[in-house]
């Protein structure tokens, strides 16, 4: 049997030594600074919200003109004073004169009696409108004396005074004023009076209406 000594002092294994140094410290990565990036977003989504409410501006410009209402005509007496009035600054050339106020009138009894025959001479012009129930006597009557008179200074050469052009003026004025549609307050505007039967041909003339 051996003996032992219980009383021998027994040393704790130590971990063998190593060369890697001191275990290494892990600190936490610092956060990235990420407003920056925030607001370069904030600003491209504003550029493109303007713009969007750019083109829907001009779109809508674009609408509202495309659907607006055209204006109503301008009624056939009321071009019709305007072209007399306009003829008055033609006074001092009594030939010009009288080929704006004979247009104006025959112009609108063309529109407003639905009668066209822009190349028909004076003479047949009238021959046709007597046989109209659109004009009483009178103003037929004074129809005759007014383009007779403008076709004397048009083509005799006359020379008419400035009380005489002005009379010319008075009754192309007076013709639409008796013969402009009459609308009654409260209901809607006659309709517009039937064409002319055709008349038979008038007898051949030199004289050419403007």
């Amino acid at each position: 049997m051996i003996a032992t000594n219980s009383s021998a002092l027994i040393v704790p294994a130590q971990p063998a030594a190593t060369n890697a140094g001191p275990a290494p410290v892990f600190h936490e990565a610092p956060k990235p600074l990420i407003y920056i990036r925030d607001w370069q977003m904030l600003a491209i989504w504003a550029m493109v919200l303007l713009a969007l409410a750019v083109a829907a501006f001009f779109l809508w410009r674009w609408w509202r003109k495309k659907v607006e209402i055209p204006p109503a005509p301008v009624p056939a007496h009321v071009r019709a004073r305007r072209k007399l009035e306009q003829a008055l600054a033609l006074i001092g050339d009594p030939k010009g004169f009288s080929v704006a106020v004979s247009g104006a009138i025959r112009e609108y009894l063309e529109e407003r009696f639905d009668f066209h025959a822009p190349e028909r001479t004076t003479e047949e012009f009238l021959y046709e409108l007597q046989g109209s129930r659109l004009l009483t006597q009178d103003q037929k009557g004074s129809l005759v004396d007014f383009l007779a008179s403008c076709d004397l200074i048009k083509f005799a050469r006359y020379e008419p005074t400035e009380t005489e052009l002005r009379g010319l003026y008075q009754s192309a004025l007076q013709l639409v004023n008796e013969t402009e549609p009459r609308v009654i307050p409260g209901q809607p505007p006659a309709a517009p009076p039937p064409p002319l039967e055709p008349a038979p041909a008038a007898p051949e003339t030199s004289s050419t209406a403007p």
